[in-house]
């Protein structure tokens, strides 16, 4: 069956947005990639079509009026910092026209609020536009070296998901229909704070401890997604513990690289959405009565100073007396 071809929008210049414009154009879409002006990254790419790891097709409209971005346009997807998800949808809402649908290709909870990132677009658009999330395993250096993987889309309106499944398919991506917007957000928020985790084992030298963080982190958040109303079985799906290889081993992960420069006392310079995501977690867990222990330890570490080695200490002997 042919493809219905979309006349779409990304917003973020950095690597993922890049690529997203790449990807939705190489499937035969309309796509225009919106940057704010002054934006180095935005800059290089007007003026090189290119960044570190790839070449925009001739197809993509590069655009730093974001009315311009959004006039025609039936899809608006976004990859973004979770936290200025609020301050843009504020700026999308003041615009007359939008597009039908919201895609958001990110992954995080709004900090002081706890809220996903879905009901921030649901607050700030006012049912203005139908919201789905992008999520799963994947690092741009891997698909632009063709190397596939599998993702999910979900949403909480059905034919949205339907739609966006058959468009967004392709070789190189395979989605999956979601079947718990709760749970998915949930669980691909929190696999960054485990990440993080991850990247503390490497830098003091006993990833094998690995297998425990993983089985451990992800009854945890299982038992957080069940205490907020999603199915704790997404936990053990792509959003969570099937976002793991490419979340804890893998040298893109800037989770697991922070964690390990944190435990190096090493400076690390690029976005780790977990150093903000633990905060949204614990808090989120305090509220609905649901021990998380990683992500607690997590946020003693980054954030009240607890020595690294007390926290993998705290961590690892609670699991010789209980495995979950």
């Amino acid at each position: 069956m042919q493809r219905k071809l979309y006349n779409l929008s990304v917003v973020g210049c950095g690597r993922w947005g890049a690529f997203i414009a790449k990807y939705l154009s190489d499937l035969g879409h309309a796509v225009t990639l919106f940057g704010r002006p002054g934006s180095r990254r935005m800059e290089e790419l007007i003026r090189t079509r290119k960044n570190a790891l790839m070449e925009l097709p001739a197809g993509v409209k590069l655009e730093t009026s974001l009315s311009a971005a959004l006039s025609g346009a039936e899809m608006l997807v976004v990859s973004i910092p979770s936290q200025q998800l609020r301050s843009l949808l504020k700026e999308v809402a003041a615009e007359t026209e939008l597009p039908k649908t919201l895609v958001l290709c990110m992954k995080g909870l709004e900090i002081g609020s706890g809220k996903r990132l879905s009901t921030v677009a649901e607050e700030e658009l006012g049912g203005r536009m139908k919201v789905a999330v992008w999520i799963g395993p994947g690092h741009v250096q891997a698909f632009c070296a063709g190397i596939p993987n599998c993702m999910v889309i979900d949403s909480a309106d059905e034919p949205t998901k339907q739609t966006l499944v058959d468009a967004f398919s392709g070789d190189l991506i395979r989605f999956y229909y979601g079947q718990d917007l709760v749970g998915n957000e949930i669980g691909a928020a929190a696999k960054n704070v485990v990440g993080i985790a991850a990247g503390f084992l490497d830098g003091l030298g006993i990833p094998s401890l690995k297998g425990a963080l993983m089985s451990r982190g992800t009854r945890e958040i299982a038992r957080l997604i069940e205490a907020v109303g999603g199915n704790p079985t997404s936990a053990y799906g792509l959003c969570h513990l099937g976002d793991y290889e490419a979340t804890l081993f893998s040298p893109y992960s800037h989770n697991r690289r922070f964690g390990e420069a944190f435990a190096k006392g090493e400076e690390f310079g690029e976005l780790a959405e977990g150093y903000y995501t633990v905060r949204a977690l614990t808090a989120l867990a305090d509220r609905n009565g649901v021990d998380l222990p990683i992500c607690r330890g997590v946020e003693d570490v980054l954030y009240h100073g607890l020595p690294l080695a007390d926290c993998i200490k705290r961590l690892f002997a609670r699991s010789l007396k209980n495995e979950f």
